[in-house]
């Protein structure tokens, strides 16, 4: 019975923007997460919820987990010429990619998540603002 309870709460997370979620994590644990992405205080809630009711990652798991290295980055080049767009707060962006790094409105910028911060007016992850993933450069 407690599984189906537990499952239920976490289904119930789903139908949550941003603000239904930190106002549920604020009930339950105190001052939400800072991210703003629905999707992550989604998981991470449910991750609580769940370690809350059937326990957290044993003490070995734990330092394992410390051990471990992160893994390293791979980087991902995409073809010159390649057109990327974002449609933001109503308004299209369009980038592309050229020899020396990216070109938004006639400017050229070395690093997408500068263009996506500038856009966005905080600090943002190039890639995943456009939507490019590493298989894109393949």
């Amino acid at each position: 019975m407690k599984v189906e309870a537990i499952d239920a709460e976490v289904r119930a997370l789903e139908r949550l923007d941003l603000e239904g979620l930190r106002a549920e994590w604020r009930r339950r644990y105190g001052p939400p997460s800072k991210l703003r992405s629905p999707e992550l205080v989604r998981f991470l809630l449910a991750w609580r919820i769940q370690a809350d009711a059937f326990g957290d990652l044993d003490p070995d798991v734990r330092r394992s987990l410390r051990r471990a290295q992160a893994p390293k980055r791979q980087g991902f080049k995409l073809p010159v010429g390649t057109q990327l767009g974002r449609e933001w707060k109503g308004e299209r962006h369009d980038v592309e990619v050229v020899a020396d790094g990216f070109r938004y409105r006639s400017e050229t910028y070395r690093s997408l998540s500068k263009i996506a911060s500038l856009i966005a007016g905080s600090k943002w992850n190039g890639p995943r603002f456009f939507g490019v993933s590493p298989e894109a450069g393949k």
